[in-house]
């Protein structure tokens, strides 16, 4: 079924204030969104798992991602959460292999797809979007090296301090995890994370309700999270 003028409206928004596709000419958007679609998920469904095909790239438009992978253990590890205007599925776009790790909608979702057959000879006709997308993957492997050596040197309030400040981003007070959750991505029990988020509450610096956490004292938290 033919895009509506809505839709295509959203998908040129979405492409227009990403980092990756922002500086396109007009032209040059156009024939992305020529092959772009607008697909929805609900709350909880699964977009693709572990060692699916990698047939493309994948830009959250509204709504919120968790990519994931089990653990040794079996469990659910939680390795990050896409917010609006932020990519993932991008190292398959590149290789065409396998998916490296799951992504279930975190809430009602809609999410601009690109197929990795279409963007391959997109790139070669536009080689800066290449550079672009190779500054994506080093902020990536950025953010990996500085999760392990957070786990080295920093003692569990800082981690929990620097998580939670980064998952908050601007202009959001409310984190949709669990303290389980939270506590796989940055290697603390959820015993740990209790009482550390308990003692904040005590001193009003969080706020924890039913599968939430509320940044009161952003500050306080910033002060925490120092080196």
């Amino acid at each position: 079924m033919p895009a509506t003028v809505d839709r295509i409206a959203a998908m040129r928004r979405a492409l227009e204030r990403h980092s990756l596709f922002g500086s396109l000419l007009p032209d040059e958007l156009e024939q992305l969104l020529a092959h772009a679609h607008l697909v929805t998920f609900r709350a909880r469904q699964e977009i693709f798992h572990k060692g699916a095909p990698g047939l493309g790239l994948l830009a959250v438009v509204k709504g919120k991602v968790r990519i994931s992978s089990i653990g040794p253990d079996g469990n659910q590890v939680l390795l990050n959460v896409m917010n609006e205007g932020e990519v993932f599925g991008e190292i398959a776009l590149l290789d065409g292999k396998e998916r490296s790790a799951d992504a279930i909608a975190m809430t009602d979702c809609e999410l601009l797809t690109i197929d990795r057959r279409d963007f391959v000879p997109f790139v070669r006709a536009n080689p800066e979007v290449a550079l672009r997308l190779m500054s994506v993957l080093c902020e990536r492997l950025r953010r990996t090296t500085e999760q392990i050596e957070d786990m080295i040197f920093l003692d569990a309030p800082q981690r929990i301090a620097k998580k939670l400040l980064q998952l908050a981003g601007a202009g959001n007070s409310t984190i949709n995890l669990s303290q389980r959750e939270l506590g796989s991505m940055i290697g603390l029990s959820r015993e740990s994370i209790n009482k550390q988020l308990a003692h904040w509450q005590q001193d009003g610096v969080v706020r924890l309700e039913q599968g939430t956490i509320v940044l009161v004292d952003l500050d306080s938290l910033r002060a925490a999270a120092e080196v």
